[in-house]
């Protein structure tokens, strides 16, 4: 059975770091493909100036370009809103029942974990990749023994420190990929 690691995530833009974990990810760990699911609209985010929907799907298609082992899904986009993970796990597996699923989630939202609607659910029911984030330990309780922390690199910078760089007129051309670079610094002013 494929594994498949979901990666979700608003991608408000997708940058190398987003990249390099993934990479990683596909290459390093147990998962055969990864799927990066851009989110329409974070429960915990409401408020956050989203660049378009089908931009920042665009932008991702860019990025990843032809890497075999990453797709990128519009799963999202397609639920009902807010967007909860537990619904779309439970919408891929539906849609794709010979596949087995794998999130994949920052030591950041690992922490907040309990806050998620229907986390035990959500806990119990898929396994969860953890990668660290700098300044966030992880703390696995061994009730959750389909949730495991994995040895890939810390990335240490943002989308939105990406948006604020560049209406401050930084140069930050290593810092997004080259497929997408000169859009984002037209939309984001």
């Amino acid at each position: 059975m494929k594994n498949i690691g979901v990666y979700l995530g608003s991608f408000n833009p997708v940058h190398i770091g987003h990249l390099v974990i993934a990479n990683w990810l596909c290459e390093y760990e147990t998962i055969d493909e990864l799927w990066f699911v851009v989110t329409p609209l974070n429960p915990f985010k409401s408020e956050q100036k989203l660049l378009d929907d089908e931009v920042r799907l665009e932008w991702v298609r860019k990025a990843v370009g032809d890497y075999p082992k990453i797709r990128v899904s519009d799963i999202e986009m397609h639920l009902p809103k807010p967007n909860y993970t537990i619904d779309t796990m439970h919408a891929l597996q539906q849609k794709y029942p010979d596949f087995r699923f794998t999130l994949i989630m920052g030591a950041d939202n690992w922490q907040g974990i309990p806050k998620w609607y229907r986390s035990e659910e959500l806990l119990k029911e898929f396994p969860i990749l953890v990668y660290p984030r700098k300044d966030y330990d992880v703390v696995i309780s061994s009730d959750y023994p389909n949730v495991r922390l994995v040895n890939a690199p810390e990335i240490e910078f943002s989308s939105t420190f990406i948006r604020e760089s560049i209406r401050a007129g930084k140069d930050v051309r290593f810092f997004l990929p080259e497929a997408i670079r000169e859009e984002v610094k037209r939309v984001v002013k």
